[in-house]
């Protein structure tokens, strides 16, 4: 339909509605939570419209931002079985809205049926007359030119319905008048959904990101030496020739003193023991204040200046969670738990205890005071350039305090971005994304076999979860160092990086851990780094000739030419005969960006196999060649038909990433491929 772009909703409340509106898609829990998307994003939507009897109908999907009082419309085609579709573009980050309205179109049923009488020869005067009014009572809804054509049209049709019946037919059914009718339909009694839905729009780095987790005080160049946020700055061109776009950081603030724990997380530490940086608060401040031993605030501006200045941005570390001696524990003792001994409750995971930390009470009765302080915490890192947070165990909180701190948040700041570090059941961790969570950790660590990988992401990237959804892949962070790291070694690390570069357009590694290979336990059956940097100083020799830091690079790199690794849609698993083999592809719409993966899952021994493709689904052709470019060793391969071979030694590569490249023919006559 040719629509006016915006409109008002018709109040036909109270009147019998004829046509149903039903199984809208996307709606989450029945419009209770909104979908996700990022600026520019199309929204499909979808629905069962039907109405009695056999009238032509019309429908619109209507959209708005939040602020936005007029709709803007777009008009909905039939599918099949009742089943009809739309789509529209959202424009800016926010809250955005839109829903489905539907009607019987009075003139497109009769135009139908006249085309018809006309066809059979039929007399058809009185049926010209009911047209003309049709027409009449549009141009009473339409407006300036178009109003003074539709009432001429109008009167000409009624003049000659009796004397000339097939040129008033004409003119009535020209295309241009259907056109125009489309414009100024009657929707006096149309049927809107019986809800309004909600699309949450982020800006892009929501999809796409490259993260790089950094302890700054082992940033220092010298054995033994504290780092500071200078340190920092003097590694950004090591982080970001990496091709890493976002720079989190563990907690800044004051470290508690009381019960602080010492190297290995030894419950006992020694006068230079640093402790760990989620054990937030000391006589010096709390989560408005900053370490010491890092520098000032205005060294932390200069770091979110620098690293900004590099093309990346700077994640900082929201952790509601408390030492002994944080301030709110002697200023607010109402929002923690007091044990019958009149001690603090420290927080535990029995047997384990964390004798450093104390938990925030959320059932207090002074949880309007503390939700106001918790969120004044992210603002003050906003005010500081902050745009990006990373949430530590937020499944420990309550749901509705994210959902609220969230919004609240975004309303003013929609640019502002939230990563759920919550290893949790998976209705928890889906639970958190609806409520508000821009990107999420995952289970990715823990899944490295074939079906694993296939089933799961299957599940976050075909199903209804990657409506609200947005898997953040990590292989390690500073708590886990899985077994498969443990005992692969480099190789391993080389697969993993492959795997979480491309499986997920959001990904992450702790780093220099990760690229110079770190895989010491502190005991077997543990996923506890031997000497972690949450309980100390470490020094990474950043420069050493093992490093992945090339391997990374040029994963970031592909990461970043090819439009297909920047979203998690158009991933497909392909067959490969070898288990030890993963194979997949992700691919834009038009296929102008296609890449294939394969990885040896196996980080001990050379494997090989069939892998088929399913070309036609590829937008590749059977009869012609098409080149592999191995982005990774910039080798390349012709291959032809949908069967072809590989081999991967996990010594020299465990992993292939092609670039699909085409046979065109140029101006000049000859073949390249492109």
């Amino acid at each position: 339909m040719d629509l006016p772009k915006h409109s008002q909703v018709p109040d036909a409340a109270g009147h019998p509605q004829r046509v149903a509106i039903t199984n809208v898609s996307p709606e989450l829990n029945g419009g209770r939570y909104p979908i996700k998307r990022v600026v520019d994003d199309e929204v499909r939507v979808s629905a069962d419209i039907f109405a009695d009897g056999h009238e032509v109908l019309a429908a619109l999907l209507l959209h708005r931002t939040e602020k936005q009082t007029l709709w803007n419309e777009v008009a909905m085609d039939p599918v099949e079985n009742d089943r009809w579709q739309g789509a529209f573009r959202v424009a800016s980050a926010g809250q955005h809205v839109y829903t489905v309205q539907a009607w019987i179109d009075g003139f497109r049923t009769w135009r139908r049926d006249m085309i018809k009488r006309v066809e059979a020869g039929q007399h058809a005067s009185v049926d010209l007359l009911i047209g003309a009014d049709l027409i009449a009572q549009a141009a009473d809804r339409a407006t300036g030119a178009e109003a003074v054509e539709l009432r001429k049209l109008a009167e000409t049709v009624r003049a000659n319905a009796d004397r000339d019946v097939g040129g008033a037919a004409e003119k009535a059914l020209d295309e241009r008048v259907a056109r125009l009718m489309d414009r100024y339909p009657d929707k006096r009694l149309a049927s809107l959904y019986e809800k309004p839905l909600r699309v949450v729009v982020d800006r892009e780095k929501a999809r796409f990101s490259s993260w790089y987790e950094m302890f700054p005080r082992s940033c220092s160049p010298k054995p033994g030496r504290h780092g500071t946020f200078r340190d920092c700055i003097a590694r950004l061109p090591y982080v970001a020739e990496m091709g890493f776009d976002v720079l989190y950081l563990p907690p800044i603030h004051p470290i508690g003193c009381v019960h602080r724990k010492g190297k290995n997380n030894s419950t006992i530490a020694a006068a230079d023991d640093v402790g760990s940086p989620w054990a937030i608060g000391s006589r010096d401040g709390g989560h408005k204040s900053i370490l010491r031993e890092l520098g000032t605030v205005e060294d932390f501006r200069a770091l979110v200046d620098a690293t900004r200045q590099k093309g990346m941005e700077v994640a900082l570390d929201i952790a509601y969670q408390c030492a002994p001696d944080h301030p709110y524990v002697r200023e607010h003792p109402g929002w923690f738990r007091i044990r019958p001994d009149g001690t603090v409750q420290y927080a535990e995971n029995p047997p384990k205890k964390y004798e450093d930390i104390v938990p925030v009470n959320f059932d207090t009765q002074e949880w309007r005071e503390l939700w106001t302080e918790l969120k004044d915490v992210i603002l003050f890192w906003i005010g500081h350039g902050v745009r990006i947070f990373r949430v530590d165990n937020p499944h420990t909180k309550p749901f509705s305090f994210w959902e609220w701190v969230i919004a609240e948040v975004k309303r003013d700041h929609p640019d502002v971005l939230f990563l759920a570090e919550a290893f949790t059941r998976p209705k928890v961790m889906y639970e958190l994304a609806k409520r508000g969570f821009s990107q999420s950790y995952t289970y990715f660590t823990w899944r490295n076999t074939k079906w694993e990988l296939q089933e799961y992401f299957t599940e976050l990237t075909q199903t209804e979860v990657c409506e609200y959804f947005r898997p953040n892949l990590w292989p390690n962070t500073p708590d886990i160092l899985g077994e498969y790291l443990q005992l692969g070694g480099r190789p391993a690390f080389m697969a993993r990086g492959v795997l979480a570069g491309t499986l997920g357009a959001n990904y992450g590694i702790y780093g220099p851990a990760f690229e110079l290979c770190e895989n010491r336990a502190i005991q077997p059956g543990s996923e506890e780094y031997l000497d972690s940097e949450k309980y100390q100083l470490r020094t990474w020799d950043i420069s050493r000739p093992d490093s992945l830091r090339d391997w990374l690079a040029r994963i970031n790199q592909a990461r970043r030419e090819n439009p297909c690794l920047q979203t998690n849609a158009g991933l497909l698993f392909h067959s490969v005969d070898n288990d030890n083999l993963i194979a997949y592809s992700k691919s834009t719409e038009d296929h102008s960006s296609l890449v294939v993966v394969v990885v040896n899952l196996n980080p001990y021994q050379k494997h090989s196999g069939w892998l088929t493709l399913p070309l036609g689904a590829l937008g590749l052709s059977e009869h012609q060649p098409y080149q592999m470019h191995d982005l990774l060793s910039d080798a390349r391969y012709i291959w032809q038909g949908p069967r072809n071979y590989v081999e991967l030694d996990p010594a020299v590569a465990p992993a292939h990433v092609f670039r699909v490249r085409r046979r065109v023919r140029s101006e000049q006559n000859f073949d390249y491929f492109e």
